[in-house]
């Protein structure tokens, strides 16, 4: 049987998006509802595809559309070709997604040399004609066939000069005559052939076009961005044509049931009299209010009130609204389910709850984590922001503005605010991060350490800005003419990569100001609908939401944004600054004695910042992961320590201290750190020292216990790849336990970050209490590279091709990493049926992975404190898609 491709408006409703396309679908709704929808017909995304994969139109397709074709032609009495009543049809692409970049509307199908005398004598105004018949040539051929708009351009300005005349209005019929036969010519210069003289071979040219624009450029890229499938294809939807452009009686224009920005309720949109649609977009007259058409058609205006109202209601939703007046008649030429700001998205949402429309699990579905953490950034005050100097990848949202520091001390010492600004970040420069209002670096990425460590904390980061030439040493930067010293002012934006000399004014966030308690929740709608969404995601959720935090300070914050417990206590964080010294004498120890004196150095202070962990989140878990990195990142740079050893023995002089630390990181220097004495084999092997960091852990537990807290500490092993690696530590625990007055309970469990961890989890689960997956070590060790190394050298290259869809840093990889952790969950439940699995890498944070992680059955994901609240929405909202809710079992 022959597949059948195109159905008329009346056959089709809004649920039929995957076959015809979001605006067929919506056309036909309005058709079935009544409103008054020119007539026409749908091709359906089945023959875009089954171009796409032959390169061909499909059999028995343009037979079709012959057949809906003579259907249109004998309702409207009129004729596609006919030199006396001609039709004239539009068309315009359709996708399931409402997708920027697809081919733009072609009016006017149908003119040519011998009808557009037809037009004319049918309306009884040849001007008119004559400019519907040169738009058709300007927008077929710039669409359809690449000729260049300016080129089109270049002649109606030179129309209008010849004819001293400022617009396209004033232009006569014998000029716009005149003007068509230089627009065919410029057709002829460019494609090689004269236009199109056949109307079918206008529309059966202009429906290819289309389905090739799936693959244009523009179209790809943003379904990469807005992550769409790139196999749905796109809709073509064939119209007849009605005109807004036949005097003071007619117009076109655009109107919203509510406004987009805000979601405030009111009169929304735009009218153009005696215009076509795509004057409206294209912005060459000023519009007028939706008032201004109430005066001047106040029956049209009235309708056109009736439907939207109607059309809300039928959709529960703001809707956005394309219409057309001509001579009088409204017609409706198109409707969607309206694209909004995030603020707008949780306003409607709860004033559509309040009327009655939605159920808040409905609300709940129409707002998103990434919506959320938009709002939670502060922004730039567009009407004072300057030119950009420069932009790079927006790799953090938000605004910061400060003055220019090259390293971290500098940040750290800084009396103002200021931007941290460096080619690239490390680890030593955490100090510096927290301290600066925001970060620009002149390398980097999304997943680069600068981006992961700003998204985390909040802070707005601007990565991978290769115009911008650092030099530390001469304390400047300069981005082509424009040079900028240190202490100059500069103005970052996370959003979206720009970047601006001087100070640019910010606005902050209402929404972190009612969430770290400085805003009640009724301040304004905006806050009160977040509140509103956020209360209700927390009641729905089965998810607990924990945070990745180091330090009491951010152990509060996180608890201010809902945090349920800590997933993830750093203590190698807790080393850094002024304690690093510490950490030095124990990697330079040589015998047991100097290693037991360092530890015993570091135990009160490890002690002292545990205590203040779990006096922040008294009566909630709190995972304390054991010391993770290799121990040569706690010494200096062996680049530095060499030129710092062969200066001192080029000037004669015993290099001391230098020396003995060149020793030692050369004696612990890694080819591929990742991959080596870390985690729990660093454990293993440096006696005492988990000994040491659990026993802080266990007395810090008791003072809180006999202080009348109730502390709820676990402890956490990394990286284990084996069940004996766990079991030894954990005897080596149990003893350190059992000689700790008044210690509470400890739970112990394991972070799950090898493959062969994953894999081996029924054993490892025989002596662990709880799975945390360290999800980015997981995939890097799963998909064998170092996130560090290889997101500049090839991921952006990956992207284009296809390899992946999102970078598997920001989003889990469910195919791959995800049926790990499905794996691991499975068989340490088989063994432990009570065994807690939680995820304590960043995708804890991530909309997609929180979601994939609910379906996984994981009782907690872990995040930190700034992505708290996007996890909490994320959490709630997989509850209510798949009616799987619960509360925090922990």
């Amino acid at each position: 049987m022959t597949a059948r491709y195109v159905h008329d408006f009346t056959e089709g409703n809004k649920d039929l998006k995957d076959l015809l396309g979001g605006k067929g679908a919506n056309l036909a709704e309005m058709t079935r509802m009544g409103l008054p929808v020119p007539p026409g017909f749908t091709i359906s995304t089945a023959a875009c595809r089954a171009y796409l994969a032959t390169g061909a139109v499909p059999p028995g397709l343009f037979t079709e559309v012959a057949e809906h074709l003579r259907r249109l032609e004998t309702g409207l009495d009129k004729r596609l070709g006919d030199p006396r009543r001609p039709l004239l049809l539009s068309v315009r692409s359709g996708g399931k997604f409402s997708m920027p970049g697809m081919m733009e509307t072609i009016l006017d199908i149908g003119l040519t040399d011998v009808t557009v005398g037809g037009l004319a004598a049918q309306t009884g105004d040849e001007r008119f004609a004559w400019d519907s018949y040169r738009r058709l040539i300007q927008m077929f051929g710039r669409t359809v066939c690449g000729v260049p708009g300016e080129d089109f351009e270049a002649e109606l300005s030179g129309a209008r000069a010849a004819a001293g005349v400022d617009s396209d209005a004033e232009l006569s019929a014998d000029q716009l005559r005149h003007l068509v036969e230089a627009y065919q010519k410029v057709f002829h210069r460019h494609t090689g052939e004269d236009f199109p003289q056949s109307p079918r071979e206008q529309l059966h040219l202009a429906i290819t076009s289309v389905f090739r624009s799936w693959n244009a450029d523009r179209a790809v890229l943003y379904r990469r961005q807005e992550r769409i499938p790139h196999d749905l294809g796109t809709a073509v939807n064939v119209m007849a044509m009605v005109f807004g452009n036949l005097g003071t009686d007619s117009g076109t224009g655009v109107a919203f049931t509510r406004d987009p920005a805000t979601g405030r309720r009111g009169l929304y949109g735009d009218y153009l009299p005696d215009a076509q649609g795509e004057d409206v977009v294209a912005g060459i007259r000023d519009t007028v209010g939706l008032r201004e058409l109430e005066r001047r058609h106040p029956r049209c205006f009235a309708e056109l009130m009736s439907i939207m109202d109607r059309l809300e209601h039928h959709y529960r939703d703001l809707c956005d609204i394309e219409f057309t007046i001509e001579h009088g008649k409204l017609w409706m030429l198109q409707t969607r389910v309206g694209k909004r700001t995030p603020a707008a998205a949780f306003v409607i949402a709860a004033q559509l709850v309040d009327e009655g429309l939605i159920t808040t699990d409905e609300a709940l579905r129409r707002v998103t984590g990434g919506q959320l953490a938009q709002l939670m950034f502060p922004a730039f005050d567009l009407a004072a922001t300057p030119e950009p100097v420069t932009t790079g990848v927006p790799a953090s949202p938000g605004a910061a503005v400060g003055r220019i520091v090259f390293d971290s001390a500098a940040a750290v010492e800084a009396a103002e605010p200021v931007v941290l600004v460096r080619p690239e970040t490390t680890p030593d420069d955490l100090a510096g991060m927290i301290a600066a209002e925001g970060i620009l670096t002149s390398h980097g990425g999304k997943t680069s350490h600068a981006a992961v460590v700003a998204r985390g904390m909040g802070k707005p980061c601007v990565c991978g800005a290769a115009a911008v030439r650092i030099d530390p040493d001469r304390g400047r930067l300069c981005v082509g003419d424009t040079v900028l010293t240190a202490g100059d002012l500069i103005s970052i934006d996370g959003t979206t990569g720009r970047v601006y000399p001087g100070a640019v004014a910010v606005r902050p966030s209402p929404v972190v100001r009612y969430l770290d308690g400085e805003l009640a929740a009724d301040s304004d709608p905006l806050v009160a609908a977040v509140d509103r969404l956020l209360r209700h995601a927390d009641a729905v959720r089965r998810l607990g939401v924990h945070a990745n935090a180091d330090t009491p300070a951010d152990a509060d914050r996180a608890r201010r944004f809902g945090a349920t417990g800590i997933g993830l206590c750093r203590t190698e964080h807790m080393f850094l600054g002024e304690r690093r010294s510490l950490v030095e004498r124990l990697i330079l120890a040589t015998d047991d004695e100097q290693r037991r004196a360092a530890l015993d150095e570091l135990l009160p202070l490890q002690r002292a910042d545990v205590t203040g962990i779990l006096a922040a989140m008294d009566g909630l878990p709190v995972t304390i992961r054991l010391l993770d990195p290799p121990l040569h990142e706690f010494l200096p740079a062996l680049d530095d320590l060499v030129a710092r050893v062969a200066r001192a023995e080029a000037l004669g002089r015993d290099p001391g201290r230098d020396g003995v630390l060149l020793a030692a990181v050369r004696r612990l220097h890694e080819v591929n750190p990742m991959l080596g004495l870390r985690g729990v084999r660093l454990g293993l092997v440096v006696p005492g020292l988990f000994a040491m960091q659990v026993r802080a852990v266990a007395e810090a537990a008791a003072a809180r216990t006999r202080a009348g807290g109730h502390p709820r500490p676990e402890i956490m092993v990394p990286l284990v790849a084996t069940v004996r690696e766990l079991d030894l530590v954990r005897a080596e625990v149990e003893t350190v336990l059992a000689n700790v007055p008044d210690a509470p309970p400890i739970r112990f469990g394991t972070m799950i970050e090898v493959p062969r961890a994953a894999l081996t989890a029924g054993q490892i689960a025989e002596h662990a209490d709880f799975f945390s997956f360290g999800t980015n070590d997981l995939t890097q060790l799963t998909w064998g590279f170092s996130r560090d190394d290889v997101e500049g050298a090839f991921f952006s290259r990956y992207l284009d091709l296809g390899v992946f869809g999102t970078s598997p840093f920001e989003t889990v990889d469910a195919a791959g990493v995800g049926a790990l952790v499905e794996l691991a969950v499975r068989r340490g439940r088989a063994t432990r049926p009570d065994l807690t699995v939680g995820v304590c890498g960043e995708h804890g944070g991530d909309p997609a992975s929180v979601r994939f992680f609910h379906t996984t059955g994981l009782d907690y994901v872990s995040c930190s404190p700034y992505r708290i609240p996007v996890a909490r929405l994320e959490a709630g909202r997989a509850a209510v898609h798949t009616g799987d809710a619960g509360s925090d079992s922990r």
